[in-house]
């Protein structure tokens, strides 16, 4: 029988045998009301495997452990793209990112972009899926990145309506609308999207980005959908950059910046532990039984959420995450797409569907008892810290506390937490 030869596969083969033969083509991005290009997408091409599915090519790449190179390869034919054509400030770079290869910049990239003429105004895109399989890297990332003074754009927001509730934790500069939210009246589903996403924004004053505009119909959905910017076919398809990337003086002035001025609160400093937030809510203090119930109203409220929720939670040490936590948990991993448990001992997964990260006996986290839940709509946190009272029954022991609903503290006290998640293992 003859073998049947996929032509893909053959191109996908093609790539990987030469990533660094990489080179970008680019996409404008537009400010809706007056259609002037701000900024461009840089979407990886291989001149010599034309047509080849990128996407592919790194689900691959992915599978033989060699995406770092790949990504980086990508991301530095962007750049370079950008040098080489002169681009101005004025003009942002979006750049897909691979978050799990980490913060870390290698020598060759850095000696690139040391060698760069002027400076240039990136903005890194992060894709939904990247949110849930390792928060804790991810956010390392753009920290990193916020540091180097680039900008961070989620993009796909909508393909997955689970993942709305990880904004809280990226606080992203510029929320990318999947073009399927644009094109279509929404569903049921996508409608909560959407006001998700315009709470979001509205808290923060995060950049609504609309893509796949490809029409005037799609344009009038994009503006409803509170989208200031726009990328898709109607403003141009991915090409080469312009040779005049200089914009006149007047146009800058009445074209706004792509990102919003206002940085997001949830973007502020993390805590190192919850209760260093007792800084700013002076604490109450209670007898276990009574914290106890206190937790327990934020967990049953996650079960009975319609809306998906992220919990995470602290236990100090794996005997207080007993069969009967253990049961509750696993229950809330069935309705939620994240949840978490943090305590000395714990295993990787200490429940079916949980994420677990044993904590450090001797550090301050260890003494202390969290429950957070954050979804588009419910903020609350119990935050409580041991007295170490000894030679009591276990019901007395005493804990300052707070519970809160304020949205901004529930995140910053989650974002502590969630830094200490480990990666899937799937």
């Amino acid at each position: 029988m003859q073998r049947i030869v996929d032509p893909e596969s053959h191109a996908v083969e093609a790539v990987l045998a030469d990533v660094w033969g990489a080179r970008s083509v680019y996409q404008p991005i537009v400010d809706l009301d007056s259609r002037v290009v701000v900024g461009y997408e840089a979407l990886a091409r291989w001149p010599a495997v034309p047509g080849v599915d990128v996407g592919r090519v790194f689900d691959e790449a992915a599978g033989r452990g060699v995406v770092r190179e790949l990504d980086w390869a990508c991301r530095l034919a962007a750049l370079s793209g950008a040098a080489e054509a002169g681009l101005s400030t004025e003009y942002s770079v979006f750049i897909n990112v691979e978050p799990h290869n980490g913060p870390v910049i290698p020598d060759f990239a850095r000696r690139m972009l040391d060698s760069f003429d002027r400076p240039i105004n990136v903005v890194i895109e992060l894709t939904e899926r990247s949110l849930m399989s390792d928060p804790a890297t991810l956010l390392t990332v753009v920290d990193a990145a916020r540091r180097l003074g680039c900008s961070v754009a989620l993009d796909d927001v909508g393909a997955n309506e689970a993942t709305v509730t990880m904004l809280e934790f990226v606080a992203p500069d510029i929320i990318k609308l999947d073009r399927t939210l644009v094109q279509s009246d929404p569903s049921p589903a996508q409608a909560r999207v959407i006001a998700a996403v315009r709470a979001h924004a509205e808290f923060t004053g995060a950049t609504i980005l609309a893509e796949g505009v490809e029409n005037e119909e799609h344009l009038a959905r994009a503006r409803a959908l509170g989208a200031t910017l726009g990328q898709g076919w109607l403003f141009g398809r991915p090409a080469a950059l312009p040779s005049d990337t200089s914009r006149r003086r007047d146009v800058l002035e009445r074209t706004p910046s792509v990102v919003s001025r206002r940085r997001s609160s949830a973007g502020s400093a993390v805590p190192e532990v919850p209760s260093d937030l007792f800084e700013e809510i002076a604490p109450l203090v209670g007898r276990k039984a009574f914290v106890l119930s206190m937790a327990r109203q934020i967990e049953d409220h996650a079960r009975g959420a319609v809306d998906p929720l992220i919990v995470l939670s602290a236990f100090q040490r794996a005997r207080w995450f007993a069969p009967n936590v253990v049961d509750r948990y696993a229950d809330l991993a069935t309705l939620h797409p994240f949840i978490a448990a943090l305590g000395v001992g714990l295993p990787d997964e200490p429940a079916p569907g949980v994420r677990g990260a044993a904590l450090d006996a001797t550090e301050r986290f260890s003494g202390e008892w969290t429950v957070t839940a954050v979804g588009r709509h419910y903020f609350a946190a119990l935050i409580a810290r041991d007295l170490g009272d000894v030679d009591v029954p276990d019901a007395d022991r005493r804990f300052e506390f707070i519970l809160t609903h304020d949205r901004r503290l529930v995140v910053s006290a989650a974002r502590s937490l969630m830094r200490r998640v480990l990666p899937s293992r799937g």
